[in-house]
């Protein structure tokens, strides 16, 4: 089987890396071939079984589609969306048959459309946590923060389940597939937990103008949803390694 990866970032990677006995070949800094080098990625591509995009749209739209839409027929396809996708929701579950494109996200809306448009299996995803890039990590560098925002829930999922995931999807139909843990909670919540494992003392809690966030993060807080996974777990199989946050950071720590 070989897998051809436009975009291999973090999550990315560790999709390829549990994927044994594939070839693997892909664009970005830990790829092998550059992405605008038409004739090797088109090379590649036609000896692709399956293809995964994980690169975001930009204000032109999904620079994949835009350049190599026309060589994807025929493979199976996989994007990495965001449950950003699904807006603001009051707090309230959503899951796949929500309506999409009211939130922050539209570009990732017109994206995650036109990937199911091509018959691909799109991953939204909420927030991501693993190895090197977690609360933890952000409280041993002095950058955690807890926000007193009540009502204020986000859900997330560990890296590796993601993993899990797509892995399973490639046997799955197309279509949509939520990929989040079993407990969305606070920001604030999780931060506590990240440092009662650490043994220090948690951030005290601020207003969001007393935090001084940057005008993206300060957008963040301004959407609150609960993702459901149910049909990720119906229809793909999916069983969560680390169903909530505390299990997966102690499992960091």
């Amino acid at each position: 089987m070989r897998l051809f990866v436009f975009g291999l970032g973090y999550t990315a990677r560790a999709i390829a890396a549990q994927l044994e006995g594939w070839s693997v070949e892909a664009t970005g800094a830990h790829g092998t071939v550059a992405f605008d080098d038409d004739d090797a990625v088109r090379g590649r591509l036609s000896r692709a079984t399956h293809v995964l995009s994980s690169v975001p749209p930009d204000a032109a739209g999904d620079p994949v589609l835009a350049r190599y839409g026309d060589a994807l027929a025929g493979r199976w396809l996989g994007y990495l969306s965001s449950t950003g996708v699904y807006g603001d929701t009051g707090g309230a579950w959503v899951d796949e048959s929500a309506p999409v494109g009211s939130g922050r996200r539209t570009a990732r809306s017109d994206a995650d459309a036109a990937w199911l448009a091509l018959g691909a299996r799109v991953l939204r995803l909420p927030g991501i946590y693993g190895p090197g890039r977690s609360p933890l990590d952000r409280v041993r560098e002095g950058r955690s923060h807890r926000i007193d925002l009540p009502g204020h829930v986000f859900s997330r999922v560990h890296v590796a389940d993601i993993a899990r995931g797509c892995a399973l999807a490639f046997e799955a139909p197309p279509g949509p597939y939520n990929l989040a843990d079993d407990l969305p909670a606070s920001g604030a919540a999780v931060t506590a937990e990240a440092c009662r494992l650490l043994g220090v003392e948690p951030p005290p809690l601020q207003t969001l103008d007393q935090a001084a966030l940057s005008p993206a993060a300060r957008g963040f807080y301004a959407e609150s949803r609960r993702v459901a996974n149910g049909k990720a777990k119906r229809v793909l199989g999916w069983r969560l390694r680390f169903p909530t946050y505390r299990e997966g950071l102690a499992s960091l720590r």
